[in-house]
């Protein structure tokens, strides 16, 4: 694990698995599943489905913006240059 992934796998909520660190929100009927991966040093944002077990790939823009704050806070907090997570991929 990289540094950065273990740094955000210390934060509340956050888990880790090898190169990448994955968090879960649900807010305003929605859920997210959140992914940082460390090689390519950018966030995905993915919604799932009511199902729980169907995420689709979303763009920033339709993902609530205390959401992508609190993302943009635990990046700064694990020591990730917080604007990594409004890279276009």
């Amino acid at each position: 694990m990289s540094d950065a992934v273990d740094a955000l796998a210390d934060r509340e909520g956050w888990t880790a698995e090898e190169f990448a660190a994955r968090v879960h929100y649900r807010g305003d009927g929605d859920r997210y599943s959140v992914e940082y991966y460390a090689p390519s040093d950018c966030v995905l944002y993915w919604r799932v489905k009511g199902d729980g077990e169907t995420a689709v790939p979303v763009g920033r823009d339709t993902v609530p913006d205390p959401l992508r704050a609190r993302i943009r806070e635990d990046l700064d907090a694990a020591g990730v240059d917080p604007s990594v997570e409004s890279r276009s991929l």
